[in-house]
C-alpha cells in the first residue's frame, strides 16, 4: 500500500492532523465492452494520508485475471491489465475513514518562491496538455494581478471560475483545454480544475489537478448520479492545500485518489484500444460504523446512508473505536 507521507517528499507532514472519526462507503463499478482485447491501466484505489485512512477495500475483475500493480511518476497507485473480448467488469470496494470536520479554508502559509521550490514541485508550475498557462498569461494579469500573491489571489481565481463558468453536465470533452473553457464558458469539473489550476500557474504557483470522491457530507443532494469528481491542490509554505472552483466551499469527507499534471494524470482508467461503457456507477456516502452496512461484505444501499442532508449525523457507536 502506498503511504503518502513517504511518496511525497515535498510535503513536510506535522502531526496534529485532525482525528478520523467519519466512516465512508466509496467505489464503483465499470462495464466495457471489447470486440477485441484492450490493455487498460485503472486509478481507482485510494491513496493513504493524515486525512484519509482506508480500513478495507476489494478490487476485482470478471473474466478474472492478474494484473501489475505500481506507482506512476506521481507516486499515484495504478493497476495494468488487459482487458478481454466481451463484456468486462471492474468493481472496485472500499471503507474509508476521514475527518468529521471541514478542510481547511484560511491560515495558509505564503507562497513559496520558485527559486526556493522542491525539485519535484517545479514540474507543477509549467504549462500542461489541458492547463495551457502558457495561452492565459495576459488574461490572468489583467483579472488577477492586483491580488495579494498566495492563497488570496488562489482564492480568487477560484471564486472568478465558479462565478463565470457554468456547470453542464456531461458536457466535458477529452480535446478541451483551459482555454478553450474561458472562451466558452461551460464545462465539467475537470475543465473547473484545469481552467483554475492554468490561472495559478501563470503567477508561478504551484497547482495540480486531483480526482477523488467527494460524498454529500453536510451537504444536500442535488439528485445527480454519483461520479468521480476532480479539484486541484496548490503548494504553499507548508504543503499542499486543497481548493475546489466547482463547489468554492470547503467540504467534509473528501477523499484523494490521484493527483498530477492534468486529468492525464488523473483518470480513472486509461484504454489502448476500443471499448464501450455498458454500466458506470460509482458510489461514495456516509455510513453507520456499528450499522448492518459497515461491511464490504453487504448491497451497496444508497438508502442507508446518513449524508445527503446539510446537517452533519455523527452516529453513537458504542463499541467502535476509528483508527
Amino acid at each position: 500500500m502506498t503511504n503518502q507521507l513517504n511518496a511525497d517528499p515535498a510535503r513536510i507532514p506535522t502531526l496534529d492532523a485532525p482525528p478520523l472519526d467519519l466512516l465512508l462507503r466509496c467505489g464503483c463499478q465499470i462495464t466495457y465492452r471489447c470486440q477485441f482485447p484492450a490493455p487498460i491501466i485503472l486509478s481507482l484505489k485510494p491513496r493513504q494520508g493524515l486525512t484519509q485512512q482506508i480500513d478495507s477495500e476489494r478490487l476485482s475483475v470478471q473474466p478474472r485475471q492478474g494484473m501489475l500493480e505500481y506507482e506512476d511518476s506521481h507516486a499515484n497507485l495504478i493497476h495494468r491489465f488487459k482487458l478481454h473480448e466481451g463484456l468486462n467488469t471492474i468493481r472496485y470496494d472500499s471503507l474509508v475513514w476521514v475527518p468529521s470536520s471541514h478542510e481547511q479554508s484560511t491560515g495558509f502559509g505564503p507562497p513559496v518562491p520558485v527559486e526556493q521550490l522542491p525539485d519535484s514541485v517545479l514540474r507543477y508550475t509549467l504549462p500542461s496538455r489541458y492547463c495551457d498557462s502558457d495561452k492565459l498569461l495576459d488574461f490572468s494579469f489583467q483579472h488577477f494581478g492586483q491580488v495579494t500573491h498566495g492563497a488570496e489571489r488562489v482564492q480568487a481565481i477560484c471564486d472568478w471560475v465558479h462565478e463565470n463558468i457554468e456547470y453542464r453536465q456531461f458536457s466535458g470533452s477529452p480535446v478541451t483545454s483551459a482555454s478553450d473553457i474561458i472562451h466558452q464558458r461551460y464545462g465539467v469539473c475537470r475543465d473547473f480544475a484545469h481552467t483554475a489550476i492554468a490561472l495559478c500557474r501563470t503567477f508561478n504557483l504551484p497547482s495540480r489537478y486531483v480526482s477523488g470522491y467527494v460524498p454529500d457530507v453536510a451537504w444536500l443532494d442535488n439528485g445527480t448520479p454519483m461520479d468521480f469528481h476532480a479539484y486541484f491542490e496548490v503548494y504553499l509554505a507548508d504543503g499542499w492545500h486543497v481548493f475546489d472552483a466547482r463547489f468554492n466551499r470547503p467540504r467534509i469527507g473528501r477523499v484523494k485518489i490521484a493527483h498530477g499534471l492534468d486529468a492525464v494524470d488523473g483518470a480513472f482508467s486509461t484504454i489502448y484500444g476500443a471499448a464501450r461503457w455498458e454500466r458506470f456507477e460509482v458510489w461514495s456516502y456516509q455510513i453507520d460504523p456499528a450499522g448492518t452496512n459497515a461491511s464490504l461484505d453487504t448491497p451497496v444501499d444508497l438508502s442507508q446512508r446518513l449524508c445527503g442532508t446539510p446537517e452533519l449525523v455523527m452516529p453513537a457507536a458504542p463499541g467502535v473505536t476509528a483508527p
